[in-house]
C-alpha cells in the first residue's frame, strides 16, 4: 500500500456536524476499499483564491491515507460524486530524501 494526501474542500454551506458525517463517510470508504487513514486535518472554513461553483469559502480538511494502488482510481470517483465536496487534490506522498 502507498501513502497518499487528500486536500478536501467541502461546501460553505454545510455546518460542522455535517462537514464531521462526511469526513467520516470518507474514512468509512478507505476502510472498505482495504486501507487505513493515518491522520486527518480539519482545517476549517477559508476564503478561496477564486470562485469555485459561485463559492467564495469552503471548508478545508486534509487526509493522510493508505491505500491499495488498484483501488486509488475508484475511491477518486467515489469522491467525485459527492455533491457536497467542492474541489479535491489527491497526491502520492513520496518519502523524503536522507542526506
Amino acid at each position: 500500500m502507498k501513502n497518499y494526501e487528500l486536500m478536501t474542500i467541502f461546501k460553505p454551506n454545510l455546518d460542522a456536524e455535517e462537514v464531521d458525517k462526511i469526513i467520516e463517510k470518507i474514512s468509512s470508504t478507505i476502510a472498505e476499499f482495504g486501507g487505513n487513514v493515518v491522520s486527518t486535518n480539519k482545517s476549517g472554513r477559508k476564503k478561496l483564491a477564486y470562485e469555485i461553483q459561485n463559492f467564495r469559502d469552503g471548508f478545508f480538511s486534509t487526509m493522510v491515507l493508505a491505500l491499495p494502488a488498484d483501488k486509488v482510481a475508484e475511491f477518486k470517483r467515489q469522491l467525485r460524486l459527492n455533491d457536497n465536496i467542492l474541489r479535491i487534490m489527491f497526491m502520492e506522498v513520496s518519502s523524503k530524501a536522507s542526506v
